[in-house]
């Protein structure tokens, strides 16, 4: 695992941008196609803003999964993930191929097994992640299930995570916010071929320093990234104010 840190999160945003702009493009150079991840969330924006801008990915040759998404919310929800990502990158670049998951399904399980069987004719090429406020990788909330070979499964969301919700501004309180979620698994995830985790903000600063540096652990469910043979983390000045000059560069 390699630590990058710039000093703003625009400038945090656009190199891991750039970073995974030369992901997609190399997969699609070697193999004529690319298939990647995405996450959602606030600290997402600016990466995903940098990432759309640039004119040099063939984004017709890509195949697109994303991460998670809440169970029991329409995609017409401010918070819904579908509608994150059908405003922020598809209806900008248009991928190729897109594989939506359906949280509003009257049979999560049954949603999970479809993706599964997708994402099981799609060896990842690249994921794009983040890391929460309580550390966890996609919705997967410690303690965190290291162990399950199911790409997709149905997971509960812990009250630190849904409090994240709340406080960038997806609800208006708690009460509101689902209680479950379907999310890519933690070996799913490590399964990409290279990940580039964007992680902004001095509110996760506690989360940076506990699962980049510290034991690799399910309470610290991104911790797992550290044994990733090809994942690059950029973090900005606020995210990186808990680790020594050592560690990040």
């Amino acid at each position: 695992m390699k630590i990058f840190k710039a000093t703003t999160k625009r400038e945090t945003s656009e190199a891991a941008a750039h970073a995974a702009s030369m992901k997609l493009q190399a997969a699609i150079a070697s193999n004529g196609h690319a298939n990647f991840i995405v996450a959602t969330g606030a600290s997402q924006f600016d990466f995903l803003a940098a990432l759309t801008a640039d004119a040099t990915i063939d984004w017709d040759k890509t195949t697109m999964f994303h991460l998670d998404e809440y169970i029991g919310i329409p995609e017409t929800h401010p918070a819904s993930f579908r509608k994150y990502l059908q405003e922020r990158l598809v209806d900008i670049v248009h991928p190729g191929t897109v594989h939506f998951l359906n949280g509003d399904t009257d049979a999560p399980q049954a949603e999970c097994e479809r993706l599964n069987q997708l994402i099981a004719q799609h060896p990842i090429d690249v994921a794009f992640v983040g890391i929460g406020e309580n550390g966890h990788l996609a919705f997967n909330d410690p303690p965190a299930d290291f162990k399950t070979e199911s790409p997709y499964i149905v997971v509960e969301l812990d009250e630190a995570c849904r409090l994240q919700q709340v406080g960038e501004g997806w609800f208006a309180g708690l009460d509101e916010v689902p209680t479950q979620a379907i999310s890519m698994s933690i070996r799913q995830i490590l399964k990409a071929k290279a990940i580039i985790c964007t992680v902004p903000d001095e509110r996760k600063a506690a989360a940076v320093r506990d699962c980049l540096t510290g034991e690799i652990t399910p309470m610290h469910p991104a911790s797992i990234l550290q044994t990733h043979p090809d994942c690059a983390v950029f973090l900005d000045a606020g995210s990186a104010s808990l680790l020594d000059s050592t560690q990040a560069r």
